[in-house]
């Protein structure tokens, strides 16, 4: 399953050129990731007996990778951003994206996450109902790379 998330445009995200500078698709990412490890986890753990499946433990990103398919232009309407899952590890996960609409893939990207003990200041591994929500994603049709 893939997480779809509507990334409305913003006016200062534009570049001198009249599209979405590069540096801005990092932050698109990071908003479609946080509705998906926040926002979606804690939902999904609310109703457990244990919240660790909503990632408030902490994580920070060890990679990014972006290839940029065509320019964006500013508009209006919003932008999708699906997200998948397609590895997890016991102390990390990769995320792979599509920024797109129906006509065109603008980018495709990938990001290993590292879950992060913020008291401790040292990576840890993943709950198990982290990797449960993270599997519940999981889809490695696309994971040999970006294209």
């Amino acid at each position: 399953m893939r997480h779809v998330f509507q990334c409305t445009l913003r006016w200062s995200d534009m570049d001198a050129f009249g599209h979405v500078n590069n540096v801005v698709f990092v932050r698109y990412l990071e908003e479609a990731r946080i509705d998906l490890m926040f926002r979606l986890a804690e939902e999904a753990a609310a109703g457990s007996s244990s919240p660790g499946g909503s990632f408030r433990g902490g994580s920070v990103v060890a990679r990014h990778e972006i290839d940029y398919r065509r320019p964006l232009v500013y508009r209006h309407t919003p932008v999708t951003i699906e997200t998948w899952v397609t590895k997890v590890n016991a102390a990390s996960a990769t995320l792979d994206y599509e920024i797109k609409d129906t006509e065109e893939v603008y980018a495709r990207a990938r990001t290993v996450i590292v879950p992060y003990d913020l008291e401790r200041a040292r990576p840890r591994r993943l709950t198990d109902e982290e990797k449960s929500f993270l599997e519940g994603y999981f889809d490695d049709s696309a994971a040999p790379g970006l294209r």
